[in-house]
């Protein structure tokens, strides 16, 4: 019945697709391909994911985004298959449509572009006995493990002025105009001392991190390194760089965590829009790319990174269900963060350079660990040591920043913004923050959806300097 009904779907978007597709005559057939599977791709994941409705989906995710795609994910038609859990959106009459299929807790992966929707290719998923596991069950535990008695009352005069400040960033003015919040969160000494959502997001709904997606994956690697799994001085195993004389053995996991690697990429901060939206594997490319710069020498934003530190991180663990079950297992389940969903390229590589949903309390999650340096409810889970590491400004720096700096997958604070020094923090596209400061004992967490390329920003300093300047020191 599930094929009767999406091969019918399919010959009514065919025989409907000619005039949407005349009036996309003007992009190339790879353009079109990508921008529908940006649309497959956010439907999938914010309908399954988040459990999101469609209309709620393109007011959020496809709205305000890249310019380069706005003009054509309207139309794009989608059809969505709630019984194989799957979305399928076309973007040519002789092509087969773009696919992004949603498994259990890795969420949503896409096909590769051509691909035959009912052919072979299916993207691996969790093992049954991993993914049948009831993790609501945790929701009645005390905060941080679960949400039971997360919030704790402030003095009357701080809590006021606080709830001023959450409302006002969610005002889309007093922190950058036209900029759309769904969550504020502040923690303090460990508990929760402020959050506020935005109509249609709560505790548990989930949105995309984008790069704040690299800080997680850090944090995966730094459980690693407690094993004995990952030393950071020895050559990333990336499979590809493994031939005798390959000049690239020499990048070493300190060089990919510091976004120092030397490989060339297209510009700074390269988008892999092919792996985010193409249905490229991790593994196609990317280990293909050529130095240009020796190895630690040189500071350049890249997605390629992390992507390979993770692929790396896969061959340490011997690439098979061990690797796939590893973030949940050794981080994520352990330290409550049952809301987060990493997905996977269709052959199981985590896109951990960006493509991750979670909610605002996980990320909050994210920072407790941070200010407990590794130690979850009296666990080490991280190196001694760690949280220093990541905070620590790697050997070459980003310039043009505003004096913002990089660590290993976070992003460096203090002074020069009229925070306290030590102050770090995981940033994503579209607005996302997760802002620790050590020194004040606070957690801060802001998820948005601001425009891309031609918005305001939201201005994460102004309001994290607010928001300490509200709670006593």
């Amino acid at each position: 019945m599930a094929y009767r009904t999406f091969t019918i779907g399919l010959f009514a978007l065919i025989a409907a697709g000619g005039t949407a597709h005349a009036q996309n005559d003007d992009h190339s057939p790879h353009d079109l391909a990508i921008a529908a599977g940006y649309k497959a791709a956010f439907l999938c994941s914010g309908i399954f994911n988040a459990g999101q409705t469609e209309a709620e989906v393109a007011a959020d995710d496809l709205t305000r985004i890249y310019p380069g795609y706005r003009s054509l994910i309207d139309s794009l038609p989608a059809a969505i298959d709630r019984e194989r859990q799957r979305v399928s959106v076309r973007f040519a009459d002789d092509m087969p449509p773009r696919v992004a299929q949603w498994r259990p807790h890795l969420g949503c992966a896409q096909l590769p572009t051509g691909a035959d929707p009912e052919g072979e290719i299916r993207p691996p998923g969790l093992a049954v006995e991993l993914h049948m596991r009831d993790l609501s069950g945790i929701d009645v535990l005390p905060w941080p493990q679960g949400d039971a008695a997360a919030l704790r009352a402030l003095p009357a005069g701080e809590e006021a002025a606080l709830d001023a400040l959450l409302g006002a960033a969610l005002d889309r003015m007093t922190y950058g105009e036209g900029t759309e919040t769904t969550a504020v969160l502040v923690v303090q000494n460990g508990h929760i001392v402020g959050e506020r959502y935005r109509t249609g997001y709560n505790i548990h709904r989930p949105q995309r991190t984008w790069s704040v997606a690299k800080s997680i994956a850090a944090t995966v690697i730094g459980r690693a390194v407690h094993q004995d799994i990952v030393d950071l001085e020895e050559p990333a195993p990336v499979p590809a760089w493994q031939t005798p004389g390959d000049p690239r053995a020499a990048i070493n996991w300190h060089h990919l965590l510091h976004m120092s690697s030397g490989l060339w990429s297209p510009f700074a901060g390269n988008r892999t829009d092919d792996v985010y939206f193409g249905g490229q594997l991790v593994t196609d490319s990317i280990p293909g790319l050529p130095l240009e710069a020796a190895p630690g020498t040189r500071w350049r934003y890249a997605n390629n990174d992390t992507l390979l530190a993770m692929r790396a991180l896969r061959s340490a663990l011997s690439d098979g269900e061990r690797a796939l079950a590893y973030p949940f297992t050794e981080l994520l389940w352990r330290i409550g963060m049952t809301r987060t969903t990493p997905e996977t390229d269709w052959q199981g590589n985590f896109i951990l350079s960006s493509q991750v949903w979670t909610t605002a309390r996980d990320l909050a999650r994210l920072g407790l660990l941070y200010l407990n340096d590794g130690v979850w409810q009296g666990e080490r889970l991280l190196p001694e040591g760690w949280s220093a590491y990541v905070a620590t400004p790697a050997p070459d720096q980003p310039t043009g920043r505003g004096g913002v700096g990089y660590g290993a997958q976070f992003w460096l604070f203090g002074r020069e913004q009229d925070l306290p020094a030590g102050t770090y923090a995981a940033m994503g596209n579209r607005g996302q923050y997760v802002m620790i400061v050590p020194e004040r004992n606070i957690v801060i967490v802001r998820r948005g959806f601001d425009a891309v390329g031609d918005g305001s920003r939201f201005d994460i300093a102004a309001f994290s300097r607010d928001v300490l300047t509200a709670l006593a020191d």
